[in-house]
């Protein structure tokens, strides 16, 4: 595997990831299965919407950006065991590890993030299934485990017979805390944002991720260097009086400068990984205290939970909304939310929001809009492109506009023909933030 390097897939390789799967299809030709295998493929709105999550990884030749494998894993909310959604190499590049080096890759990333358990399917008696599996350390358990009942009634729907499945399983152990774990740093967007800071904080189900470990001196290392997650060590370390290092490595996945909180959920992913592998101890409100002075929001982003703000800015109450996608472009034009404040032109009042104008669909309009419109001609036209697809709107600082739909597929629609001028990525909106989730499954390991 020296001459193959392993990233993470970017939506770009939708395209080729399914050209993988159908030619792997392929060596299936004439084995019982077939029939099942060739009827089916890999949707490729799913795929870009898991893509979009982290959660599939791509094998790409030094020197070259086209996919010659891939693995994809799939997570269910709440659970500590992931799954195997697919593996596939192009059959030109079988037997150099590619494989092997790709199942061992989401192996480690799974246990890094906190599972503790990854399952799949497969054939017993093709080769390149069920035996590679045992030899990278997976047992075949009993398919009528509730765990599998929805795997089994997956393939009762697809027409696939039950005498040729076999389901296997890996345990992960806990990694100690000298070792990386993996955490998320969701971003958000603002569904309503008045000059009076009254608001809905609606987190995402993806953004950045953060990977932390300890070490054995009191040194704080962060790569890239970022103050928000060097203030956030630091100040926690001081507020916990302890004598202690960490290795800080952060993905930055999402656009930089776009408004959707991406330094307060950094800052806020710091302090609760490390208040978790420092063992201090620290509850969710003292989290939150020290979050109020490293930054607004960052208490939000501690608490992961969508809120809506009361009218002087400084009160939370978590809400629920109905489930929705959204479309955030980036106009890459920066817009510098204190200076949209102190605009003359701005409206000096916006009528107070609730919660029914947003469980209805109905949305206030953002009173920065005018504004921003005059003074920023970028985030204009990709406000006019994407209003073209429905109710655009701003989220706050940053040049990011979105779209809300009811469904992923219109989402992912919009998102794919973004001009080159713009990027455009989707994301899920959710009531509990992937980091409350990871630090769940940590702390059940503990």
């Amino acid at each position: 595997m020296s001459s193959f390097r392993i990233e993470r897939a970017v939506i770009s390789q939708v395209d080729a990831i399914c050209a993988i799967e159908r030619a792997a299809v392929e060596l299936f030709r004439g084995h019982k299965a077939w029939p099942f295998y060739s009827a089916i493929s890999i949707p490729p709105e799913q795929l870009a919407e898991e893509i979009r999550r982290g959660l599939v990884w791509v094998a790409l030749p030094e020197g070259n950006d086209e996919p010659v494998g891939f693995i994809w894993l799939d997570t269910e909310e709440g659970s500590n065991v992931a799954g195997i959604a697919e593996i596939d190499v192009l059959p030109a590049y079988g037997r150099r590890g590619i494989g092997a080096a790709l199942l061992e890759h989401a192996c480690a990333w799974a246990r890094a993030a906190g599972y503790r358990r990854v399952d799949l399917g497969t054939l017993e008696d093709v080769p390149w299934n069920a035996p590679f599996y045992v030899s990278h350390g997976f047992e075949v358990v009993d398919k009528h485990d509730p765990d599998f009942a929805y795997a089994r009634d997956r393939d009762r729907e697809n027409g696939f017979p039950d005498s040729l499945r076999v389901f296997m399983s890996r345990k992960l152990a806990s990694p100690p805390a000298n070792e990386w774990t993996v955490w998320p740093a969701p971003a958000k967007i603002d569904l309503f944002l008045p000059n009076k800071p009254q608001r809905i904080i609606q987190l995402l189900d993806s953004g950045d991720e953060v990977r932390v470990r300890t070490r054995q001196d009191d040194v704080i290392d962060c790569r890239p260097q970022l103050d928000c997650a060097l203030h956030a060590a630091k100040r926690l370390r001081d507020h916990a009086g302890i004598q202690a290092g960490a290795d800080i490595e952060i993905d930055l996945r999402v656009p930089d400068g776009v408004g959707i909180g991406r330094e307060n959920s950094i800052a806020a992913t710091v302090l609760v990984a490390l208040n978790h592998i420092w063992h201090l101890g620290l509850s969710a409100d003292e989290l939150a205290e020290l979050g109020d002075e490293l930054g607004s929001d960052v208490s939000v982003f501690v608490r992961s939970r969508t809120v809506q703000a009361s009218e002087s800015g400084d009160r939370f109450r978590p809400v629920k909304l109905p489930r929705r996608w959204y479309v955030l472009l980036d106009a890459h034009e920066y817009v510098p939310i204190d200076e949209i404040f102190q605009a003359t032109e701005l409206t000096r009042y916006a009528p107070p929001a609730t919660i029914s104008f947003f469980a209805s669909g109905e949305t206030l309009e953002n009173v920065f809009e005018p504004v921003v419109r005059t003074r920023y001609p970028r985030v204009a036209a990709a406000w006019d492109w994407l209003g073209s697809h429905g109710h655009a709107r701003f989220s706050g600082s940053g040049g990011c506009v979105f779209l809300e739909t009811v469904t992923p597929e219109r989402a992912e629609a919009v998102a794919r023909r973004c001009p080159a001028t713009f990027t455009a990525w989707v994301a899920e909106g959710v009531g509990l933030s992937p980091l409350r989730r990871a630090l769940v499954r940590h702390a059940a390991t503990d």
